[in-house]
């Protein structure tokens, strides 16, 4: 389910921020944009809804994209260099969406890791089950200066049935970054309900696109709007509630 609902012009379909906090843009480095053509497209639609920086955060994941700084800088270079020869009003910026698996561990015990402006790390809860131990984890992070944000909780169902863990997290100091993408309907009515009920407890910090190709750029200028959208924002007074700005400071 996607793509359901109402849309205004496009001209019209801005976001109330300019920070995108979560993208997998950077070419060649995970199963997001294949190229630099790719990503200059991706980036104009981002400009389009009215983004002007954007942090790249590629997977970092054991066995698939075992990613390093070096390999993700690279990426992040041969792209900057095309956004400046095209001259595009859009600032981009070198991270990660790291899952918490065994890789992860061993590059963050190395100090093989990539931040955000202001030490901000995107982290990917496994899909399958809740990582024992991911409390002092998170805890560690930030006696280390670290400031996680959980990428997507709305996408975790076993946390569907155990709503305290979410509030248990948040309370920790975690931040929780939803996708829009959940919001539309893109992953499915238990994603789209939880992100709305996260939003609803006042436990969404964060939006984010998670946009890996033109389709994801596609649904979330279509969903930005509409109706849904704009009843969201204006029910839950998004435009104060959600930190993709302040919390940069870019």
């Amino acid at each position: 389910m996607f793509n359901i609902f109402k849309k205004k012009s496009r001209e019209e379909a801005k976001l109330f921020y300019h920070t995108d906090v979560h993208s997998h843009i950077l070419p060649g480095v995970d199963h997001g944009s294949e190229d630099v053509g790719e990503s200059l497209e991706m980036l104009r639609a981002e400009i389009a809804m009215g983004i002007t920086h954007v942090m790249c955060t590629s997977h970092v994941t054991a066995e698939t994209f075992e990613n390093t700084p070096e390999s993700l800088t690279a990426a992040y270079e041969l792209l900057q260099k095309a956004v400046d020869e095209e001259g595009l009003p859009i600032k981009i910026y070198a991270s990660a969406e790291y899952r918490i698996d065994e890789y992860w561990t061993k590059e963050y015990e190395a100090g093989h890791i990539l931040p955000m402006p202001g030490k901000r790390i995107l982290l990917e809860n496994s899909f399958a089950q809740e990582l024992i131990g991911i409390d002092n984890m998170m805890f560690d992070l930030q006696v280390k200066g670290y400031r996680p944000i959980l990428a997507h909780p709305e996408r975790y169902r076993y946390y569907y049935g155990r709503k305290e863990r979410y509030k248990a997290l948040h309370s920790a100091s975690v931040k929780f970054q939803v996708n829009i993408l959940s919001l539309a309907g893109y992953f499915g009515s238990g994603a789209r309900e939880t992100a709305v009920w996260l939003i609803q407890n006042n436990l969404c910090d964060m939006l984010g696109s998670d946009m890996h190709n033109m389709e994801h750029a596609q649904i979330i200028m279509d969903y930005i709007g509409s109706k849904d959208w704009r009843k969201l924002c204006e029910k839950y007074d998004l435009p104060h509630r959600i930190v993709n700005d302040r919390e940069f400071e870019l």
